[in-house]
């Protein structure tokens, strides 16, 4: 990022100033010298640049010296053109430019009529940024072309608008840390950028400012000259649609390769940032959550559909097995039962031990309370003590909380003398202040004075009369000529267009038409020709495959029925009835190719009927079962697969699929002594004359457990030879002729339209410039005049500002006295708080001495106590024992009451679900159960029981039993979840179809706009595009497909970086960028060194489009066209209107098609070079960054108006010698 250690600073100025440089070599060498021996000329340079070694010795900074910011804003105009002064030196060799010299070669830039847009970069200004020392950008509101060689800063202007609005480095591919921007041997960099203002937020246009610190690799920010923070600028930003982080907006020199390789699906998000609204956005990823949702519940569903149907099936098997086991239920039964009466025993267990407990728990109570009887006298000294002790503490507490409240109306107090003196301090700044703006206004008055006594002079001097109807009638007279030859040049333009579309559309039958005849003539041909007739798809497929081997791994074979062929025609019904289902399959040799050619076809190509196949293996893997001389026991002659011949990776698959090795083949039927040896043999495929075999062996059920299937064999119709169509080749031949003498008369009638468009121009052009003279001497005259009438106006305003300056004295003096009053009332004030500040410090005294009386007074409670318990310990301690064996006794109560409760819930709801579900076994379990039965004798039942269970056991019968239980429990489970699903599924396709019905009729309407435009674009520099949205089932996989053509012979091809060069994606890139301008709610692009990859031809026509666009509201200046009419070229207006005086022109186009006037956007094209002779039109600006060793040390040298008025001296001199 470090600079050369000489650099000079860096200029612009305006294009109309550098078209008047264009002179010949001789001149310019001429002014070359001139410039470098000449101190007294005018320069067009800025001062030396100072050496990164020594630029931190400069006093100040550039950006905060006011009187040096001022004196340079006061050298450009409203354009930020550089303006010439009256104290400008005399030119040398005779051209002098005082008197009416210098105002016959002075001509300064008029205003432009065009506004910035809310948002646009109205002002830039750097100080010790990358390489700057201090410079300011003053770019114009619609299309700046910023140009200067290599390395002379002008990706710098771009790196200092990401910045500078708040965005990171991570935005322009250069450094990563923000300090790496600050120049060489400076501690801080500074950012300034003035944008236009919305006038329904804005008073005035923000002001945001960015400062770069290297020690802390920190920015700080301030908007209007108030700190702020990078969130806020960002916020303001982003609510003027500043959107720096979509490379469709803000294309940095270092992200153009980025951009180039962005996918069509990330393409497409970046589109939809840059001209639809959030909302858009919002559905696009609600769709692509819910696509993903449904995906997922949909593969879940058939997980558990396929799981489902597994145990079903495991189900049914095991449903014998089952029934074996139901004599065991009786036992099982009976031990339930025995199982479920637990609770019923246990209650009575524990109702015997709840009346024990509760005895126990009386006695003790009334050993307990007679015990209380005998100790009370004891304990009542002690108890009164505890109450006394209390009675202290709540005292000591009290006086505690007053002291709390007394610090607070003290530090209350204090607080408030603070307040004062910094209010005393504040009316100390105001008074300071009013006294500077009194200074500033004192010193406004006799200069207003003297300007009101100028202006009353002119007053009185004579005004002349001006009669401009005759101007006008003759404008307007040539005014209808140029628009009735403009009308008769587009229709003219339209039947060209016509007859090219139709030449192209005969010359793409002819082409179709010629090669449908060779396929006719070959037998490849022919059998594609049939490929076709089976499956359009297929043969789509395979043509596009074709045209595009390179771009896979290894290569990519067609299906067998154009790669292979039968050796022998005589078997040609059995191979194809072998290979039937493979014929139509595509091979692919790598998993990655495979991937990305069903993505393409599936995704881009919108192919369904296509069968595509892995084959990573040889033709070596597979093998026969037996060798080949061991099939005449069988009645073959030979495998299936030597009788086809093709690729060998074509023929692995086919063995894959279609098991050709292992498939025998035989020349007749097969007899019943072959089809037994055959049926028990290793052979299991095997075809004849008539019939094929397949031999089924299932080994779970014996050797002997087999079965064959037998199929009819059908008469071959695709791989057989067949005659050529004579009756097809002569349709072909015929239409052939018959279009070609079609193309060659559209090209005489286009050739006939072009030289009637030549003749029309030229009438045109010649009209135009006697407009063109007529409106530049009626504007002289007018502009004379204009002057004259605005001077009693601009009196007025000397007279008014002089009267507020003076009102502004006397109001200032008004305020001087009312700060001297506040000050005296906050004197007073201070005091009245000093002396209530003494009382309450004496109040806290007295809070603090009661507190400690208190204190002692809790200590000495606290002796008494202790010394009372010391002596009833004793009587104490056989109280407490007492009271924990009473605690104990009604703990267990308590426990046994609880525990009896549970048992007898249990108990109650084991009944209610006997009688509920009638239970029989068990009702009767628990009416005649023994009352004298313990548990321990119902567990030996139980355990009995379950022995002679165990005892009928035989085999896995009970894991059969409970897997069969388990299995029945997962069906019912998977039932339900199944149900759940399809619910959810038909709510998620609910959502997503009312969310798409929503969002892509509105993303084909944009996508629609921005390809017309598109269209449009290509179709101006002579070649064709189109826009569109790749769709898929899956959201995530929708995009941006931008198809282009650059020649006319070739159809249109999507955009890629293998089939177009660097130079036609850099053309369709910046045109599809450009297509957005109608959309997009941006104020300003950036485009740095897009036309880098073009060539001239390109360069140009994208040069003159992007004009067209950027500056839609201003007539396009052609070059090439006379200087003395600004070369207005007029080929795409119906009308236009030029007003001015030639240098500062209003001009007005208005256009059929309806398009607006006003340019939508600000752009900057960063460049480091032009071609000559570019388009030019008045709204636009370049930059020109320029640096040398001959530039001047000081910045008020640089004048390129001097350096222009040079050149047209110098052009006058030699046109009269």
């Amino acid at each position: 990022m470090a600079p050369p250690t000489t650099r000079r600073e860096r200029v612009f100025f305006d294009w109309h100033q550098w078209k008047d440089l264009e002179v010949s070599t001789t001149l310019r060498s001429l002014l070359s010298a001139v410039l470098t021996t000449s101190s007294n000329m005018p320069s067009a340079v800025t001062p030396q640049r100072r050496s990164r070694e020594n630029s931190s010795d400069r006093e100040g900074s550039p950006l905060s010296d006011d009187s040096q910011s001022a004196s340079k804003r006061a050298r450009f105009n409203l354009n930020g053109f550089a303006a010439r002064t009256s104290q400008s030196p005399i030119l040398r060799n005779g051209y002098g430019t005082d008197g009416s010299a210098q105002q016959e070669v002075l001509r300064t830039t008029g205003p432009s009529q065009i506004k910035h847009q809310p948002g646009s970069i109205v002002r830039v200004k750097l100080a010790h940024f990358v390489t700057y020392t201090a410079v300011e950008f003053l770019p114009g509101p619609s299309l700046n072309m910023v140009i200067g060689p290599n390395g002379t800063g002008k990706s710098t202007l771009v790196c200092a608008i990401c910045l500078g609005l708040g965005w990171g480095p991570q935005h322009l591919g250069r450094a990563k840390d923000v300090s790496e921007y600050v120049k060489h041997g400076e501690q801080e960099a500074t950012i300034e950028i003035e944008l236009a203002r919305d006038p329904r937020r804005h008073r005035r246009n923000p002001v945001i400012r960015c400062n770069i610190k290297r020690e802390n690799n920190k920015c700080t920010f301030s908007i209007d000259g108030n700190v702020s923070n990078k969130k806020t600028v960002i916020e303001l930003c982003r609510s003027f649609a500043i959107q720096i982080d979509n490379l469709c907006q803000f294309l940095p020199q270092d992200k153009v390769v980025e951009f180039a390789a962005m996918t069509p699906v990330e393409l497409l998000r970046s589109t939809q940032r840059a001209v639809a609204p959030q909302e858009m956005l919002d559905m696009h990823d609600e769709l692509k959550d819910h696509r993903q949702k449904q995906k997922g519940i949909q593969a879940k569903a058939q997980a558990e559909q396929d799981a489902l149907n597994n145990l079903e099936n495991r189900q049914r098997m095991q449903a014998d097995d089952v029934q074996r086991m139901r004599d065991r239920e009786v036992i099982k039964e009976r031990v339930r039962v025995l199982q479920a009466s637990r609770p019923l025993v246990a209650y009575r267990a524990v109702k015997q031990r709840h009346a024990e407990a509760k005895e126990r728990k009386k006695h003790v109570a009334n050993e307990l309370e007679k015990l209380k009887q005998d100790v009370e006298p004891s304990l009542r000294a002690v108890n009164d003590k505890k109450d006394y002790q209390r009675q202290v503490g709540a005292m000591t507490n009290g006086r505690r909380k007053a002291i709390q409240d007394a610090e607070k109306a003290a530090d209350g107090i204090h607080r408030k003398l603070e307040a004062l003196l910094g209010r005393k301090s504040e009316l100390e700044a105001e008074r300071e202040a009013e006294v500077n703006a009194g200074k500033e206004t004192r010193r406004d008055i006799p200069r207003l004075q003297g300007n009101i006594a100028a202006l009353k002079r002119r007053i009185d001097e004579e005004q002349p009369d001006l009669d401009i109807s005759g101007y006008n009638e003759q404008i307007r007279g040539k005014q209808r000529a140029i628009d009735e030859a403009i009308e008769k040049v587009s229709d003219l333009q339209r039947k060209q267009q016509d007859l090219k579309f139709r030449g192209q559309e005969r010359n793409q039958r002819i082409d179709q038409a010629q090669r449908n005849l060779e396929n006719l003539e070959s037998q490849a041909g022919q059998q594609e020709t049939k490929l076709k007739a089976i499956s359009r798809d297929t043969s789509a497929a395979w043509d596009w495959i074709k045209t595009h081997q390179d771009e896979f791994e290894k290569p990519v074979y067609g299906p067998p029925i154009v790669e292979c062929s039968v050796t022998d025609l005589r078997y040609v019904d059995q191979i194809e009835a072998l290979i039937q289902r493979s014929q139509l399959t595509i091979t692919c040799q790598t998993q990655n190719d495979f991937k990305k050619l069903g993505n393409f076809l599936h995704g881009e190509l919108r192919l369904s009927e296509i069968n595509m196949q892995h084959m990573p293996g040889t033709l070596a893997d597979f093998s026969p079962p037996i060798e080949r001389d061991q099939l005449g026991r069988y009645g073959l002659i030979g495998w299936a697969l030597d009788y086809i011949t093709g690729p060998e990776p074509v023929m692995a698959m086919l063995c894959a699929s279609a098991r050709l090795e292992r498939t025998g083949l035989g020349d007749r039927d097969t007899t019943s002594e072959q089809f037994e040896l055959l049926e028990n043999g290793p052979i299991e495929n095997w075809v004849t004359k008539r019939c094929s075999y397949k031999v089924v062996r299932r080994r779970e059920y014996g050797p002997s457990a087999t079965s064959t299937s037998v199929r009819d064999i059908r008469k071959a119709h695709i791989w057989t030879n067949q005659p050529v169509d004579m009756m097809a080749k002569r349709d072909l031949q015929e239409n052939i002729e018959g279009w070609t003498g079609e193309v060659d008369e559209f090209k005489a009638e286009v050739d006939a339209a072009q030289a009637e468009i030549v003749q029309l121009r030229t009438a045109i052009r010649e009209t135009k410039e006697e407009i063109g003279q007529l409106q530049t001497e009626k504007a002289s005259k007018q502009k004379m005049l204009s002057e004259l009438r605005a001077l009693p106006t601009k009196l007025a305003q000397q007279e008014e500002r002089l009267a507020a300056a003076q009102q502004s004295i006397a109001e200032m003096r008004q305020r001087m006295e009312q700060i001297r009053e506040k000050q005296d009332i906050v004197t007073r004030e201070r005091a009245e708080a000093a002396l209530d500040y003494v009382v309450a410090l004496e109040a806290l005294q007295a809070r603090h001495h009661e507190v400690h009386e208190a204190e002692i007074m809790s200590i000495e409670a606290a002796s008494d106590l202790a010394t009372l318990e010391e002596k009833n310990a004793s009587v104490t301690a056989l109280l407490d024992v007492k009271c924990r064996e009473s605690e104990q006794a009604i703990a267990e109560f308590e426990r046994q009451a609880k525990a009896g409760k549970e048992i007898l819930k249990a108990v109650a709801e084991m009944r209610d679900k006997a009688e509920r579900s009638g239970d029989a076994a068990l009702l009767n379990q628990i009416q005649h159960s023994p009352a004298e039965q313990t548990s321990q004798q119902l567990e030996e039942e139980i355990e009995s029981e379950k022995a002679r269970l165990e005892l009928m056991h035989e085999g896995n019968d009970r894991g059969i039993i409970k897997e069969y239980e388990a299995r029945e429990q997962k069906i019912g489970n998977l039932r339900t979840s199944l149900e759940n699903m399809r619910d959810e599924l038909e709510q998620a396709g609910e959502r997503v179809q009312g969310l798409r019905e929503r969002w892509e009729p509105e993303l084909d309407r944009l996508v629609g706009l921005i390809s017309r435009s598109f269209g449009e674009n290509m179709k101006e520099i002579g070649c064709a595009g189109e826009v569109g949205v790749g769709k898929d089932d899956d959201f995530e996989n929708w995009s941006i497909k931008i198809l282009v053509k650059f020649r006319e012979s070739e159809p249109l091809t999507p955009l890629d970086s293998h089939r177009q060069s660097g130079g036609e994606r850099a053309v369709s890139t910046i045109f599809y960028l450009m297509s957005l301008q109608s959309l997009t709610r941006s104020p300003f692009r950036v485009v740095d060194e897009i036309n880098q990859g073009m060539d001239p031809r390109n360069e140009r026509l994208v040069h003159r489009r992007m004009v067209g666009i950027a500056c839609s509201g201003d007539v396009l200046l052609d070059d090439a066209s006379s200087s003395r009419a600004n070369g207005i070229t007029a080929q795409s207006f119906d009308s236009v209107t030029v007003s001015g005086d030639g240098e500062g022109d209003d001009v007005h186009v208005s256009s059929a098609n309806g398009r607006a006037t006003v340019p939508q956007s600000q752009y900057f094209l960063i460049t480091p070079k032009l071609l000559p002779s570019l388009t030019y039109a008045r709204g636009m600006r370049v930059l020109c960054i320029a640096s040398g060793e001959h530039m001047p040390e000081k910045a008020d040298q640089v004048d390129f108006r001097g350096c222009v008025d040079l050149a047209r001296g110098l052009r006058a001199t030699l046109a009269v010698r």
